[in-house]
């Protein structure tokens, strides 16, 4: 490989979160003078990078499983150098150098720097909050914090991303104008939790206020807010919410449980009583929201009478949209150390497989109550007959999807109004309105 220009392929593996961290390393290697490519197909590279997951089993399976395919690659002759970053090696570099020693070095998560000065490049502090946009370039994702305090019993990501650390609010200001000077319309606020913002830095919640300036920062359409823990919610978000057209009427709250016996053996640090006065609050306050959640089944000590008080639960609050993890037994956690993990694994899928079951005929019966309705969509892409967008209380990747039939020409990235003519259980048929 004797090419002027060096090329280099990131893969990312796991959340959006990784995938902001790639998208900062492949501008930054683009500064100096690689030819950058994200989730790049063929071989012909002169360095290959995989941004690892170490969340659960299945996730860290499949980031070893990427090792190995272009350690084979790379054996071959593929590819040039084959390095590994991220969560897992975080969490595993000793363990991986000595069980995979034909990756050429393994960085951790926060190794920016030492990544960077191995592909000879000089990093960019100054730049740092210009990033190669790999979503489609209408909406792209705001990491807001580093880390996580919270400590549940089950998780495992406060041991590679460390202590709660937040970005300052002048900071993400400026990277949410560079944002929409490249064309992007909705931003995504993530977070391992975004209840936390702030505090570190100012001794308070100031996720209002963050929210608050990012709505004057023209260009910006919609702003969509990923994930809220439950204990010590920023109240005030909700005003922000109701008052700002621009932050969409969309609250992602994983929950994980409902049972008071299992919150307390997951170390949630809340109540049954306190969550559902907290589901009632945002209901009230913010009329119409779509809310959802995230159940985790299975977990060490979990009865049939408290898988049976979760899955009422569900039928009662009726979330827009759910998602259902089992346990996953991982080293290291509060739950590794002090339990079993007792519940069979056939428990598990076919408790998480009867909460998916109720939740599809929920979100069935939810999409049938939008025929007939007239929606904001932003529009994804186009695909067949159909251009493909979202509502308000559509997230990308993770929730439903609207099909429009058009006459007119449209393009990614536009706001349309869609009258909604047919639904299944997870997606909306609609006609574009003149």
């Amino acid at each position: 490989m004797n090419r002027k220009i060096k090329r280099v392929n990131i893969i990312t593996m796991g959340c959006s979160k990784n995938l902001v961290d790639s998208e900062v390393l492949l501008s930054q290697l683009e500064q100096g003078s690689w030819e950058v490519s994200h989730d790049g197909s063929g071989a012909d590279y002169d360095a290959v990078i995989i941004n690892t997951c170490g969340f659960i089993h299945d996730a860290k399976q499949e980031s070893i499983d990427m090792i190995l395919d272009y350690a084979d690659a790379k054996a071959r002759g593929d590819i040039g150098k084959l390095y590994v970053m991220g969560c897992l090696s975080e969490r595993y570099r000793t363990e991986l150098e000595k069980e995979i020693p034909e990756v050429d070095r393994y960085f951790g998560k926060f190794d920016l720097k030492a990544i960077t000065t191995e592909l000879k490049v000089a990093l960019q502090p100054e730049t740092i909050y210009q990033r190669k946009i790999t979503t489609p370039s209408h909406y792209a994702y705001l990491k807001i914090s580093e880390g996580c305090n919270r400590f549940c019993g089950f998780c495992a990501i406060p041991m590679m991303t460390g202590r709660f650390t937040s970005r300052p609010v002048e900071d993400l200001v400026k990277e949410t104008r560079y944002l929409a000077s490249r064309g992007v319309k909705e931003l995504l606020l993530i977070a391992q939790e975004l209840s936390s913002y702030g505090r570190d830095l100012y001794g308070h919640s100031r996720l209002p206020e963050l929210v608050e300036a990012i709505t004057e920062i023209e260009g910006i359409e919609w702003i969509r807010l990923h994930y809220f823990y439950p204990s010590d919610f920023p109240y005030d978000i909700l005003r922000i919410m109701r008052e700002k057209k621009k932050v969409v009427p969309y609250l992602d709250l994983p929950l994980q449980h409902i049972s008071d016996h299992m919150l307390k053996r997951m170390r949630r640090h809340t109540t049954r009583r306190e969550t559902e006065q907290l589901l009632q609050t945002v209901r009230a306050e913010v009329p119409g929201v779509a809310l959802r959640t995230t159940l985790l089944v299975g977990y060490p000590g979990e009865t049939e009478e408290d898988f049976r008080e979760l899955l009422q639960f569900v039928e009662d609050q009726r979330f827009d949209r759910l998602g259902v993890f089992t346990y996953s037994h991982e080293e290291g956690t509060y739950a590794f150390n002090q339990y079993s993990d007792e519940v069979p694994e056939e428990i598990k899928q076919q408790r998480a497989s009867l909460i998916m079951e109720r939740q599809e005929q929920i979100s069935a019966e939810l999409n049938e109550d939008k025929v007939g309705l007239k929606l904001h969509v932003i529009i994804d892409r186009r695909e067949g007959d159909y251009y493909v967008g979202r509502t308000r209380f559509d997230s990308p990747e993770v929730d439903g999807e609207v099909y429009v039939t058009s006459e007119r020409e449209l393009s990614p990235g536009d706001f349309v109004r869609v009258r909604m003519t047919g639904a299944d259980t997870h997606d909306l048929f609609g006609i574009l309105e003149s």
